[in-house]
């Protein structure tokens, strides 16, 4: 399996969440309502936290990360979109956020979950992606993955 986020988990998850909200608010359980969503919300920071020992039993195989080697220096301009509750994103943030201060080059990070124009006009299809120009790396990725395809797609 991949080791990415389709963007139909995180609006499905916003769907989930909704849904459940109206649910209750619609039978006047104003207390249930907030319960729903405080439990979704925490089984979501759970699930994000907890992901990487849970990676290889869901089947997505061990998110370790490999340290970059000789990282270089580096002036791209690096685009990570990132969505709510995608496991991978925090992953790649994190390896990103350690190898800008290695390398130097500029992060922005651009969360695209109430955004579907951006999805559409970058073809977004999943998650976390990291932009350097016009390429893309779809998926999780480890540090010296990131470090040789920011170095090797720098204009």
């Amino acid at each position: 399996m991949k080791q990415q986020c389709h963007i139909s988990f995180v609006y499905g998850t916003i769907l989930v969440l909704a849904c459940g909200l109206i649910f209750y608010v619609i039978r006047g359980d104003y207390l249930q309502a907030f319960f729903w969503v405080f439990f979704v919300v925490v089984f979501l920071r759970l699930y994000v936290r907890y992901f990487p020992s849970l990676s290889r039993s869901m089947g997505y195989g061990s998110v370790a990360d490999q340290a970059a080697k000789d990282v270089g220096s580096s002036s791209a301009k690096v685009v990570l979109y990132t969505g709510i509750g995608c496991p991978f994103c925090p992953l790649v943030k994190r390896r990103l956020s350690e190898l800008q201060l290695k390398m130097g080059f500029e992060l922005k990070e651009i969360d695209i979950t109430f955004k579907p124009d951006l999805l559409i006009s970058k073809g977004i299809r999943a998650l976390p992606v990291v932009e350097v120009g016009k390429v893309q790396w779809i998926g999780n990725a480890t540090s010296e993955q990131l470090a040789d395809f920011i170095r090797s797609s720098e204009v």
